[in-house]
């Protein structure tokens, strides 16, 4: 993907998850959603069994999965169907996705400017606070605007 189309990708992106973005209707019910869900719907555990084909103790094995993260989404899935509910997954950035891009652009520059101005100090050649805030401005919108995959390297 080109810088602009993903620029274009995290604008279209952003415009949609604002919306679900700090929402406490994402916030898992505390005892599950299938368990939230089946005790509004007035629906027992042997009933929901039914409803999936499988023993009683299953939906229990279920319900406990659900609430130590480790059930997966095809299961999660099966019981939202058996419930006659649809089962949305997102990933909900906690800042928007551009301010993602742009903190680590300016976190990749200040490492880099801290380098160069470490020689430059040796060879005596100190910049001012003015021109060291520009430089870290231009090489965070340069580093912003060819951001792809090595923008994440941690080396770096």
């Amino acid at each position: 993907m080109r810088p602009k189309e993903r620029v274009i990708a995290r604008q279209s992106l952003d415009k949609r998850l604002n919306k679900l973005r700090n929402s406490e209707a994402l916030e898992r019910p505390p005892r599950g959603w299938i368990r939230a869900i089946r005790d509004a719907l007035g629906m027992t555990s042997s009933q929901l069994a039914r409803r999936l084909g499988v023993v009683q103790s299953r939906v229990t094995v279920m319900e406990q999965a659900e609430m130590r993260q480790t059930l997966t989404l095809a299961t999660l899935e099966k019981a939202a169907q058996a419930m006659d509910c649809q089962l949305v997954y997102t990933l909900v950035p906690r800042k928007p996705l551009e301010q993602l891009v742009e903190d680590r652009a300016k976190l990749k520059a200040r490492k880099m400017l801290t380098h160069i101005s470490h020689s430059m100090v040796l060879e005596a050649q100190g910049v001012a606070d003015a021109d060291e805030q520009w430089q870290l401005e231009q090489m965070t919108r340069e580093i912003t605007d060819r951001a792809g995959s090595n923008l994440w390297k941690e080396d770096e």
